[in-house]
């Protein structure tokens, strides 16, 4: 019997993470969730836990073009020792999963795909109407679109997002959501008619990453001040800070941002994600750097 895979995709925090969690939360089979991370560090991985999950982890890069092989090879791993109910991909929120999707169709014999997932932020879409390639593709590909973070929109606004994923996508289901708060299994077990072309070129991303890590102890009102001032060319952050009072989850998209606290004592490890940001990481270290106790 072929093991069904499903893949979760949208741009960089629009949810992902969030939902994996209201699978693992509320799943009754056991799944083998694969995250593709992007940076060297695996974040997510560490705040993702639930009853019947296991993890296979791959980063680096994008899970559709730069490793299409290492996945082919994950697959088959998990097959062989997990061996799963069902299988549940995350890409990159850089990814475009066309690639992806092709592969799992003609070059793995031993799943089948049941579901592509997209989550779009809907605060996001009103600000930045203007969908660049790697979005449209999200969106276009998918079978479920998730419309999250309805609650920063007004309703109408809400029913323009909708508007505009349906004029991009004239078949998938449209949920809207509020911190991806769905009834997850309506998600799987559904049947999807795709007429698939395989891409002769790979996209290229002018996305870029890096990472800070200490072991020092940071003063969070400092942090807080460092975080509002945040170069509007950082898209994305994320990752874990030591504050006297213990470790927190750092999340922030887009000027948007939250400090969780957690009980696992991580070390402070943080990714910032952005278009062509290389050039300000000797500035985000020193300005991180003056936040230390």
């Amino acid at each position: 019997m072929k093991i069904p895979i499903s893949i979760i995709t949208g741009y960089l925090g629009s949810g992902k993470t969030t939902l994996l969690r209201k699978i693992a939360e509320q799943s009754t089979k056991k799944i083998a969730i694969l995250m593709n991370e992007f940076g060297e560090i695996s974040i997510d991985s560490k705040v993702i836990k639930g009853k019947n999950i296991d993890m296979k982890e791959i980063a680096g890069g994008c899970v559709c073009c730069s490793l299409t092989g290492e996945f082919e090879l994950a697959i088959k791993e998990i097959l062989e020792t997990v061996k799963p109910d069902m299988i549940v991909v995350e890409t990159t929120g850089v990814a475009e999963p066309d690639a992806l999707v092709f592969d799992i169709e003609k070059e793995l014999p031993l799943v089948k795909l049941d579901s592509i997932i997209t989550i779009v932020d809907a605060d996001s879409i009103v600000k930045h109407p203007s969908i660049g390639h790697t979005g449209r593709v999200q969106i276009e590909i998918a079978d479920i679109l998730i419309v999250n973070k309805k609650d920063l929109v007004t309703k109408e606004q809400l029913i323009q997002v909708k508007k505009l994923m349906r004029a991009l996508n004239k078949k998938a289901l449209i949920i809207a959501s509020t911190n991806c708060n769905i009834d997850t299994n309506m998600l799987f077990g559904m049947t999807f008619e795709r007429f698939l072309k395989k891409r002769k070129t790979k996209h290229k991303s002018s996305v870029e990453s890096f990472i800070i890590k200490s072991d020092n102890i940071f003063d969070k009102e400092k942090f807080e001040i460092f975080t509002k001032n945040l170069n509007n060319k950082i898209y994305r952050a994320k990752g874990f800070i030591k504050f006297f009072n213990g470790t927190y989850f750092f999340n922030y998209v887009a000027g948007r941002w939250q400090l969780e606290p957690i009980e696992e004592k991580i070390s402070t490890e943080l990714v910032f994600i952005g278009k062509k940001i290389e050039e300000l990481e000797e500035d985000v270290a020193k300005k991180i750097g003056d936040c230390e106790l």
